[in-house]
């Protein structure tokens, strides 16, 4: 029975989608991330790197990608000391490969809004769509041993010139830094991050099958998982086109596709908070710096720890106020999608605490994922960053309490004025003899 046919006994929709199906699924998905995460490094020039390197920077690049943990490391000699350490998800290979296993995981299960009593079952005989999650997830596993023990290398660090190097020379000193991957936080973490995908790819679309008991919780949770996704995906794809128009005029394309292709979204989310009133802390020292436009590299450059938000970046630029105007539009956007999706009759005051949930929720999630923290130190004899530049530190993390508690405030007026935008469409279109929204 081919796979799409609604009719049947409970199960049969998904019975042909066995174990050579969810392997196209976690393949496909391995293969898009390894592809963007190649695409984006190529661009940053990390091809050049030695001892033919770059394969296991794309593998080291996906693990982190869905939330493997990688332990750097240094080794000077007995005359030197080394500390590294790098916390950053590359969001762009992240979402990529949530879509491409979300719509994976889906494809099976078009045309069936609810799921069979045997279905509902889970395990029991693998049938349905819990197992055909679970395959996904048993090859899934299984392809997160694999990048996790073939995530790990080496390099040498070069002294440069000046005394640092002098002193290399005199002791026989060769810093080398490296990565390896924590294997159980990898595991860990990747298979929390598959099922926030293939739960998150159930509450989105409208067709998607959910065992009968969870049907009533539908009306509420659907609609604004929706919302929250497409609110999302419009943050990106605006960041999208703005990269696009930046390369094209302003030089530099290749940095600029490096930026897109692995940290999209890391520009992007924040923005929304941004754009909300949020602020963000951080400090750009030495050679190292954010990849993201200049001036936020200026307001981070400082001596002291900075603070991101609207007011230092108008200081600078007053296009950026634009943030506050995309994010108002793009949330009574939101508010708007979400009342009409929802049941006729909801209450407005409903919408509005929906959409502030949901938005708290969402802000809170972007604040966990978009931190940045890396730093690198050499000292031969104690003597360090002599070399024109060998220590350096980055990070940003966001004020967590005022980014969420704002959230809130925006969530609830923004998704009160949704719900009465949608009321009024609704009724324009029934005065126009059009459908009734149901």
């Amino acid at each position: 029975m081919s796979s799409r046919t609604p009719s049947g006994p409970p199960g049969s929709a998904v019975a042909t989608h066995g174990w050579l199906q969810a392997l196209g699924v976690v393949l496909a998905g391995l293969v898009a991330m390894g592809a963007v995460a190649a695409l984006g490094l190529w661009a940053a020039g990390a091809a050049d790197l030695p001892d033919n390197a770059f394969p296991r920077v794309v593998t080291a690049t996906v693990v982190t990608a869905v939330g493997g943990s990688l332990e750097l490391s240094g080794d000077a000699g007995g005359f030197a000391d080394t500390d590294a350490g790098l916390t950053v998800l590359p969001l762009s290979v992240t979402l990529t490969g949530a879509l491409v296993i979300a719509r994976g995981f889906l494809r099976p299960l078009r045309r069936r809004a609810v799921a069979g009593p045997a279905e509902s079952a889970g395990w029991a005989g693998w049938a349905g769509w819990a197992g055909w999650a679970c395959r996904i997830a048993v090859l899934w596993l299984l392809a997160l041993l694999g990048l996790a023990f073939s995530a790990r290398q080496t390099f040498e660090v070069s002294l440069g010139e000046g005394v640092l190097s002098d002193l290399g020379d005199l002791f026989g000193v060769t810093p080398t830094v490296g990565f390896t991957t924590n294997v159980p936080l990898t595991v860990l973490f990747g298979l929390l991050w598959l099922a926030g995908v293939l739960l998150l790819a159930l509450l989105v679309p409208r067709g998607a099958p959910l065992p009968g008991r969870l049907l009533r919780h539908v009306p509420s949770v659907r609609p604004t998982a929706y919302a929250m996704t497409a609110l999302l995906l419009a943050y990106v794809v605006v960041g999208g086109v703005v990269g696009l128009v930046v390369a094209g005029t302003r030089g530099h394309p290749a940095d600029t596709f490096a930026v897109l292709l692995l940290g999209l979204p890391n520009l992007a989310w924040p923005a929304l908070t941004i754009g909300l009133g949020a602020t963000w802390e951080g400090r750009v020292e030495g050679p190292f710096g954010l990849p993201m436009p200049h001036v936020l590299d200026e307001v981070l450059r400082t001596p002291d720890v900075s603070t991101l938000n609207l007011g230092t970046l108008a200081e600078r630029d007053g296009r950026w106020w634009w943030l506050l105007v995309a994010a108002a539009v793009l949330l009574l956007a939101a508010g708007f999608v979400l009342a009409s999706r929802s049941p006729a009759g909801t209450p407005a005051w409903v919408h509005a605490l929906h959409m502030a949930v949901a938005l708290a929720l969402t802000v809170l999630m972007i604040t966990l994922v978009g931190r940045i923290s890396a730093h690198y130190g050499l000292s031969v004899l104690g003597i360090g960053d002599l070399a024109g530049g060998l220590e350096g530190e980055v990070f940003l993390r966001p004020r967590l309490r005022s980014a969420v508690g704002l959230a809130l405030l925006w969530g609830l007026v923004t998704g009160f004025l949704g719900a009465l935008l949608a009321r009024w469409a609704a009724r324009r279109a029934d005065g126009d003899g059009a459908r009734p929204r149901g």
